[in-house]
């Protein structure tokens, strides 16, 4: 990068401040990670845009480092963002700088220059493809109220009354009231076994429930994700219907589009959780993007209604896919996970539903690349999985 295009990037592009750093912490910004030295201040000539600054303390005694903390933050034209290091809790400080001191370190940029990294645009190309639907406001919806994404979230602390101590078995009261209620008629066997074993099964959950803390979350720690619906059906929907809605899972992502501004935010919802997961260290993230696949490739009307939306989960499922860590890759081809059945699913149903058009040549591009890059394979998809074929029963002839 020659001199002059490197002083435009560094007055028009966004500038983060970190004062204080320790050295050897780990530092980043999107996908690139450094051990700052003892000259470290931040970052310059950052992009406008949505950008994910995060960090992890080290120990010095030991070299151990911290789970990883960070931020979303979508940057303005030459933007101007300071923040403190806290050594005593070894995390960004809480409090905000005055004006007066933004103002300081501003006017005296050109100075601070030789202290900050440049934003690595090698990556920027990459980053846009992962974040490109991610608005500032939809970052500030999903994040943590105090707005730190934490790989590992604080859990609150649970007072000696509130500790699990289990339940008693209610078998023996079970069967004292069923004898005292069969005394006077009788039931059928075959109804009575079947009461008995779901009421053994149902008191098993409770004990078990029971017996483990129920742990919740500092307030403001919790990622605030869109619920996935638990009811896959309207209410007073009929057997058929319901087992309609579980074949096509479109009304369940209905519920959660009506609950964005825009429809397409579902996907930004989807790469926000993905990033979060990838670069955050946030199993809870993975779990709501995974989740999120799974939906989304579940349905059948919903990929006429919103092509629009679903021709952008194409371009975001590929892209994130060629990022994924290839031990969840491996995963999911070895163990037949559900985003790789699901997938499957996702294929066959594109073609039985008759989708046409660009998404269709998507959705072939996207199968091809799968199996030349990663060798997954989608022959038969027009059979049924060895799971949902019909069990063929032999019954011995009576002779």
């Amino acid at each position: 990068m020659d001199q002059e295009t490197a002083k435009k990037l560094l007055v028009e592009g966004g500038t983060f401040v970190f004062l204080g750093v320790p050295q050897e912490t780990q530092f980043g910004i999107d996908m690139q990670c450094w051990n700052t030295d003892e000259d470290f201040r931040g970052i310059k000539m950052i992009p406008p845009g949505l950008h994910y600054v995060h960090y992890s303390g080290v120990s010095k005694g030991t070299g151990d480092i911290s789970p990883r903390s960070g931020f979303m933050h979508y940057f303005h034209k030459k933007e101007f963002l300071v923040k403190m290091w806290d050594k005593n809790t070894e995390d960004m400080s809480k409090e905000e700088i005055t004006d007066e001191s933004v103002q300081r370190l501003k006017d005296n940029l050109f100075n601070l220059d030789r202290h900050l990294a440049p934003y690595p645009y090698e990556i920027w190309q990459k980053w846009k493809l992962l974040s490109s639907q991610i608005t500032a406001e939809l970052a500030t919806k999903l994040s943590p109220e105090q707005g730190i994404i934490r790989a590992s979230v604080e859990l609150l602390s649970m007072t000696d009354e509130e500790r699990p101590r289990g339940v008693k078995s209610s078998a023996s009261s079970m069967e004292s009231q069923s004898s005292t209620e069969e005394s006077g008629e009788q039931k059928e066997e075959s109804a009575g076994q079947s009461d008995a074993k779901r009421a053994k099964r149902v008191t098993q959950e409770e004990r078990e429930d029971a017996m483990l803390p129920d742990l919740k979350p500092a307030p403001g720690m919790s990622m605030r994700f869109t619920e996935i619906p638990r009811d896959k059906y309207p209410p007073g929907s009929t057997p058929e219907e319901i087992t309609k809605h579980y074949l096509d899972q479109s009304y369940s992502l209905e519920l959660m589009i009506a609950q964005h501004d825009e429809p397409i935010h579902i996907i930004g919802e989807l790469q926000f959780a993905y990033l979060c997961f990838l670069i955050g260290h946030s199993l809870e993230a993975f779990e709501h993007w995974k989740n999120l696949v799974i939906l989304m490739c579940s349905c059948d009307d919903a990929i006429h209604k919103y092509r629009g939306v679903f021709f952008h989960f194409i371009r975001t499922i590929e892209v994130q896919i060629e990022e994924m860590p290839e031990d969840f890759l491996a995963d999911i081809v070895m163990n037949k996970n559900l985003v790789y059945k699901k997938l499957r699913e996702f294929f066959r149903t594109a073609y039985v539903s008759k989708v046409d058009g660009r998404l269709l040549t998507m959705i072939e591009r996207f199968k091809e690349n799968l199996t030349d890059k990663l060798q997954w394979d989608f022959t038969g998809l027009d059979a049924d999985e060895d799971d949902e074929r019909p069990v063929v029963v032999q019954l011995d002839e009576a002779e």
